[in-house]
Order: structure tokens, then C-alpha cells, then sequence
């Protein structure tokens, strides 16, 4: 059973990487390590929301995920 959840966790965290990849793709590379791209921030509509609130879910899916990882391997 606890094999099932880390199969789910490996491909969950794969999400997630593309998820927040993704977010960035409007920022260009200097987004991408950090460096202040001297942009102004408006309000997320369409896809850019969606995207967002799928990152939600998937950060708090994987979160669940390690802590049932976790019980299930004490």
C-alpha cells in the first residue's frame, strides 16, 4: 500500500514542478532564478487563476500525500 502512495507522490511532485514552471512563463528567465524583473503585478484572470488554484490543490495534495507516506511506513 505504501508503494501505491509514493508512486502517487512522484508523479503528484512532477505536477506541482510543472505547475509553478508554468506560473513563470510570462516572467521570462530572470523570473525563473529569482532576479526582479521590475514588472507590475495585476490580478490573475483565465488560465493564469486556474493554473493558480490547480498549484493550490496540488501543494496540499502533496502534503497530504507525505504525511500519509509517512504513517503508513511507521
Amino acid at each position: 500500500m505504501a508503494t501505491y502512495f509514493q508512486i502517487a507522490l512522484i508523479i503528484n511532485s512532477i505536477a506541482l514542478i510543472a505547475s509553478v514552471v508554468l506560473q513563470n512563463k510570462g516572467v521570462g528567465l530572470g523570473g525563473l532564478t529569482g532576479m526582479d524583473t521590475g514588472g507590475v503585478f495585476g490580478t490573475r484572470r483565465g488560465l493564469e487563476k486556474t493554473l493558480f488554484y490547480i498549484t493550490i490543490g496540488l501543494a496540499i495534495t502533496f502534503i497530504i500525500l507525505v504525511m500519509a507516506t509517512i504513517a503508513l511506513t511507521k
